[in-house]
């Protein structure tokens, strides 16, 4: 099959397995009385996002995440049309693992909200937003350095954003759940009805994940063209 519709499928099955395990990993953490607790859960969601990278990174660009979509689409990587269809893509795609996972955990809807991510105890929107701002700042600038970035190594992508995600969550999981995604916490909050702080998990991963792509961007991977050909015009003397 040609065309863009091959890129659309594989965002809605990406966001989707992100979903369906990060979320589901809390409803699973809570029917086993928190023994998989944030570790087990930072892993899950880790893995599955390297996972994904490597299977669809070279259909769709993986990008599984609105704010990803969104800085790419700042630095002009993807054209408005794909943008915005990858990002109902993704949305969609966190809407139906979230009904997947009201089939399969109903208690789930009453004890974590079917995964759907909040803020933690005594941390401010504020603080939440900027929390959310840093971790896809970084997530973002690891996406641009690893699978952007022409002179990366190859075949690194996957597991530097997996292990950043990883990593990231066992930081910010009992802040604000290390979002970094709108459609992670979209999915679960709109079958779930839970919509406290939302916004938070929109604002703070679009501000951090343009932030860092205008920055790799301008400063790094222009940087790296100038030197090019300034190197080009050494070797032609």
């Amino acid at each position: 099959m040609s065309g863009a519709f091959p890129k659309y499928v594989a965002e809605f099955i990406g966001t989707f397995a992100l979903v369906f395990i990060a979320a589901g990993s809390n409803a699973v953490n809570h029917l086993l009385h928190g023994s998989l607790g944030m570790i087990g859960m930072a892993i899950a969601t880790g893995v599955t996002v390297m996972v994904m990278i490597y299977a669809l990174g070279h259909i769709s660009g993986a990008h599984i995440n609105p704010a990803v979509t969104i800085a790419i689409a700042a630095t002009r990587r993807i054209g408005k049309t794909d943008c915005f269809v990858y990002i109902i893509s993704q949305i969609s795609g966190a809407c139906a693992a979230s009904i997947m996972l009201m089939q399969i955990f109903p208690s789930a809807l009453s004890s974590v909200n079917f995964g759907a991510t909040s803020l933690g105890t005594n941390i401010a929107p504020e603080i939440g937003i900027l929390i959310e701002a840093i971790l896809t700042f970084l997530l973002v600038f690891v996406i641009y350095g690893s699978a952007v970035d022409s002179r990366s190594p190859p075949g690194m992508a996957g597991f530097a954003i997996g292990a950043f995600v990883l990593i990231a969550i066992l930081f910010g999981g009992p802040l604000t759940g290390a979002s970094m995604n709108p459609a992670r916490s979209f999915g679960p909050a709109f079958i779930a009805g839970y919509w406290t702080d939302h916004l938070v998990y929109w604002i703070g991963p679009i501000t951090g994940g343009i932030f860092a792509a205008l920055l790799y961007d301008n400063v790094f991977i222009n940087e790296n063209v100038l030197e090019e050909k300034k190197d080009a015009a050494i070797e032609g003397i």
